[in-house]
C-alpha cells in the first residue's frame, strides 16, 4: 500500500534532486532537421533530394556553391514506466516488493509531470494494463489509488507483454522497466533486444530476506507464481548455493545489460526510497 502522504515527500526530494543532480530527463531533446525548424544551428552542402526552399542563397552569392540550412527542433522526450506486478512482487514484509517498485515508478512520473514530459505508465504480469495519464499533478493521487488496488497475480511474461506494448512507442524514448527479474535471463536478453535503441533503465527490487536467507529448519516453500509446494530442510549449505545461484543470475542480467548499453540497477525493499531514486539518478 502506498501512502498519498509519499506523494508530499516527492515534492521535497524533487528540490533536492533539481540542486545536486542532473535530471535523467534532459527537459526537451533536440534532434537536427535540415530546412524549416525552429532556430539555425549550421550549414551543410546541398545533396540530391533536399528541399530547394532550404538553400541559403546568401552562402551561394559568396561561394558559388549550394548550402542548405540546418536547424534544431525542440521535441519532448517521452518516457515510459513499466512495473512488474505478477504474484512473486507480493513477497516481502513490512512493504512488498510491489509497493516499493510502484513508489518507484510514481516517483519517475511525477518528475516527467514536473518536467512537462509525456509519460505512459503500465503494470504487466503476463498480461499488460495500461494507466492513461492525463494532464496535472492531481492525477498522481489517482495513479496512486489505481495501484494501491491492483490484484497483483499472474506469472511473468515479459516479452509478450513488451512486445504488446511496444506499439505505444514511438521514437526513441526512456524506458524504466521495474521487477524482481526472477525468470530466465534469455527472456531478459530477447525482451530488451526486442524494445529496440532506447534509453532503458532496469531496475531489480528484492525483498531483504531473498538476498538474505535467514531461516534454518523443516520448511515447505511456496512458488507464488506456479503454486508449486516443496518441503525442504534449510541448512548452511543450502542457503550458499541459494546464494551462490542468486548470484550467478544477477551476474548474467549485468552482462546482458553491459552488452545492450542497457543500466542496471539493484534495489532491496528495505532500503530507503529516495536512496533508489537518488542511485538511479546520480549516474
Amino acid at each position: 500500500m502506498i501512502d498519498t502522504s509519499f506523494l508530499d515527500h516527492l515534492k521535497k526530494f524533487s528540490l533536492i534532486v533539481n540542486k545536486r543532480v542532473t535530471s535523467i530527463y534532459s527537459g526537451q531533446k533536440l534532434s537536427t532537421a535540415a530546412g524549416r525548424g525552429i532556430s539555425f544551428r549550421d550549414h551543410r552542402i546541398y545533396s540530391f533530394g533536399d528541399d530547394f526552399r532550404s538553400i541559403d542563397w546568401k552562402v551561394f552569392a559568396r561561394t558559388d556553391d549550394l548550402y542548405i540550412k540546418n536547424y534544431e527542433e525542440e521535441r519532448n522526450l517521452s518516457v515510459h514506466i513499466l512495473v512488474d506486478y505478477s504474484a512473486s512482487m507480493n513477497f516481502g514484509k513490512p512493504r512488498s516488493k510491489f509497493d516499493y517498485a510502484a513508489m518507484i515508478g510514481v516517483g519517475f512520473a511525477y518528475l516527467a509531470m514536473k518536467d512537462n514530459e509525456k509519460f505512459q505508465f503500465a503494470t504487466f504480469s503476463d498480461k499488460l494494463d495500461l494507466f492513461q495519464p492525463r494532464r496535472g499533478m492531481h492525477q498522481l493521487a489517482s495513479m496512486v489509488d489505481h495501484l494501491n488496488n491492483i490484484k497483483i497475480e499472474g506469472k511473468t511474461d515479459l516479452f509478450n507483454t513488451l512486445l504488446s506494448y511496444k506499439n505505444l512507442i514511438g521514437s526513441k524514448s526512456l524506458i524504466i522497466i521495474i521487477s524482481d527479474l526472477l525468470f530466465d535471463p534469455e527472456q531478459i536478453k530477447d525482451s530488451l533486444i526486442m524494445l529496440g535503441k532506447h534509453d532503458i533503465k532496469l531496475i531489480q527490487v528484492l525483498d531483504k530476506q531473498e538476498r538474505n536467507i535467514n531461516m534454518e529448519g523443516d520448511f515447505r516453500l511456496k512458488d507464488s507464481e506456479t503454486k508449486d509446494e516443496l518441503r525442504t530442510f534449510i541448512s548452511p549449505r543450502l542457503v550458499q548455493n541459494y546464494n551462490k545461484m542468486l548470484d550467478g543470475h544477477t551476474a548474467k542480467i549485468k552482462d546482458i545489460c553491459n552488452g545492450l548499453g542497457v543500466e542496471f540497477y539493484q534495489a532491496t525493499s528495505s532500503t530507503p526510497i529516495f536512496d533508489t531514486f537518488y542511485e538511479v539518478l546520480k549516474r
